[in-house]
């Protein structure tokens, strides 16, 4: 019981994800972005969404680069009513042009996958640019995967459509390979008319020791009022911040770049707080919905140690909670058997 109980709340803290744009762009500095090397690109869409319509559709698209490249930079275009679009290196998934529905993450769950997420946009437009001698290795003919989620919140008919242009360096100005970290909490809560936080301590895989982090955006859904994440030794141990949006604005969270990058004390992790005020007659709960909650964040870091996916929930086990990353190292068993029930589920 206690296992399908864990699985079925970790399954919801990975599988529901959602955020808004805006045409700003907090992680360039002021004024144009250069855009340098060779471009290549993908397109999602366009798809004509009916009024009221929510959902999330994926298309996996080749490019057209005839020899590998390494991508040192990104930029995503969103449309209007794109809520967000992860972008993921995609080696397993057949071409599929045309957008159909699909499950976040699906794919990246276990030690074997070849789908890894490398980005995500909840802007109209943003750049993400490596830091120096930092890119991720795309193979000849890239397959690429573009997960848009999307709402019409509109009483009208509205096209959708989202580009992912991929930047070429030289490949001898690349000593790293990046990758990404997603980490979050499902332990939400909101009584009618009231406030309130979530607070936790994720502990990072040992297998990610010596991990240089870059970039962190925050999330959370209408009622987050606040994001925080900060490293340290342990739980009980003093906090160093590393990101702290003032104010923090959750239809176009900050994207915080480090420089120079950070890295998690030996045997630590990260504290992250969500701050929420429920402005509604009823109780929100972590979900999907724009109408539910989540706290969650994602890093950017090098070099590489796979992509992760990861949850620190209470419910399972309290008052410490437990973690839990996909895929899982070979010595984490609950993270095993999680991750396993997670990738029957998609």
């Amino acid at each position: 019981m206690r296992q399908h109980h864990v699985g079925a709340i970790i399954l919801a803290g990975l599988l529901t994800s959602c955020g808004g744009a805006d045409a700003t762009d907090p992680m360039q500095p002021p004024g144009p972005t250069e855009l340098t090397g060779e471009k290549f690109t993908a397109t999602w869409g366009p798809v004509m969404v009916p009024a009221g319509q929510e959902n999330t559709q994926c298309a996996v698209l080749t490019l057209d680069n005839e020899a590998p490249i390494k991508v040192h930079q990104m930029r995503n275009v969103l449309g209007s009513a794109s809520h967000h679009m992860i972008v993921y290196r995609d080696d397993a998934s057949a071409e599929q042009p045309t957008p159909v529905n699909c499950k976040p993450f699906a794919g990246t769950l276990t030690p074997s996958a070849a789908t890894s997420p490398i980005m995500i946009t909840q802007r109209s437009e943003e750049i993400l640019t490596l830091p120096d001698g930092v890119a991720y290795t795309f193979a000849a003919h890239q397959k690429v995967r573009l997960e848009m989620h999307f709402l019409n919140a509109t009483d009208q008919p509205q096209m959708i459509t989202g580009t992912s242009e991929f930047y070429a360096a030289k490949p001898e100005q690349i000593r790293d390979e990046a990758d990404f970290l997603f980490i979050g909490s499902p332990d939400i809560n909101l009584a009618p008319r009231s406030t309130g936080v979530v607070d936790a301590f994720f502990t990072v895989p040992a297998s990610l020791a010596g991990a240089k982090f870059f970039a962190i955006t925050g999330h959370t859904h209408q009622y987050g009022t606040e994001m925080t994440v900060a490293t340290a030794a342990s739980r009980t141990d003093a906090p160093a911040s590393v990101y702290a949006p003032v104010p923090f604005l959750w239809s176009e969270p900050e994207t915080v770049k480090q420089d120079p990058p950070f890295e998690v004390p030996a045997g630590g992790g990260f504290n992250f707080h969500c701050g929420f005020r429920n402005t509604s007659n009823t109780t929100v709960k972590f979900g999907e919905s724009t109408e539910d909650e989540m706290c969650f964040f994602w890093a950017y870091y090098y070099p590489s140690k796979g992509s992760r996916v990861c949850v620190h929930t209470i419910r399972a086990s309290p008052p410490e909670g437990v973690d839990v990353c996909c895929p899982a190292d070979p010595d984490d068993a609950l993270s095993q058997l999680v991750c396993s029930y997670i990738a029957t589920q998609l």
